[in-house]
């Protein structure tokens, strides 16, 4: 019974260990996550800024080897 008791203990050691390492991992990649979003948000930001009023679609531009 005490070998069994310790194994559980044991186990819970390494589950809890395991819980606490997957957390700081999601945590980190959520940070990466914001911070990619705002980056993409200025970038958005940036290209409306420098498109001229009117919206060019790639399709009427003539391609380079023509």
């Amino acid at each position: 019974m005490e070998d069994r008791l310790t194994e559980l203990e044991t186990k819970l050691a390494f589950a809890e260990d395991l819980l606490d390492t997957l957390n700081r991992t999601v945590a980190r990649q959520q940070a990466q996550i914001d911070l990619l979003q705002e980056q993409l948000r200025l970038l958005h930001q940036q290209i409306k800024d420098v498109q001229p009023a009117e919206a060019r679609s790639l399709r009427d531009e003539i391609p380079p080897h023509y």
